[in-house]
């Protein structure tokens, strides 16, 4: 199963376009998106498949979902522990037994880590959860291991780089991983490649 997520800067970043050449190249099975805004609709006329996208509450932009499937169930909407200033959700597919996913989390570091450990709560044995995690340093989630790219793939302005855009798994391995090319965003997309977890 491979997976792609990208944070696609709702204020002049990524294009459509970008979007539609990185799926046309990775073929991937799923696509998981942040800051993604109306125009990104648009998808499903460049590369079929079913698109569900969530505004965060009181914004324009906010998660999306993309399968090539066009009959894949919609994802259900999760709202997570919140901070004073955005109120954040995340979306979950399931896909068989397997949950993934999708978010954006805040920018607090005990809070983001307060909705992880919320999140893999609802999820079912096997899952990942993968997005723009905003947490530096370790996820400090139990029976959660990393999978994604372990290199930076934000950067702001002028600031240190930092590895934001992650992919934590349960019950699941990962085979492979990879950074893109970031074109319009401030953060490059990351791809990822799971399987079945062997039986430990």
């Amino acid at each position: 199963m491979k997976l792609i997520s990208w944070n696609l800067l709702h204020k002049g970043g990524a294009s459509l376009g970008e979007l539609a050449g990185l799926i046309g190249r990775e073929r991937p099975d799923l696509v998981l998106l942040q800051e993604a805004t109306e125009a990104f609709v648009g998808l499903v006329a460049l590369h079929g498949g079913s698109f569900w996208r969530e505004p965060l509450p009181g914004r324009r932009h906010g998660l999306a979902v993309w399968s090539p499937e066009p009959r894949v169930p919609p994802p259900a909407v999760v709202a997570l522990p919140s901070g004073t200033v955005v109120r954040r959700v995340c979306q979950i597919v399931l896909l068989g037994d397997v949950g993934i996913a999708n978010v954006h989390l805040s920018h607090g570091q005990v809070l983001n880590r307060r909705q992880l450990r919320f999140i893999a709560a609802v999820l079912p044995p096997r899952a990942a959860i993968i997005g723009d995690m905003n947490m530096v340093g370790p996820a400090w989630l139990p029976g959660f291991e990393e999978a994604g790219p372990q290199h930076r793939t934000h950067r702001m302005s002028a600031l240190v780089p930092l590895r934001l855009d992650r992919c934590l798994v349960r019950g699941l391995a990962g085979r492979a991983c990879e950074i893109h090319t970031r074109g319009g965003s401030d953060h490059h997309p990351i791809g990822v490649t799971l399987a079945p977890a062997a039986a430990r």
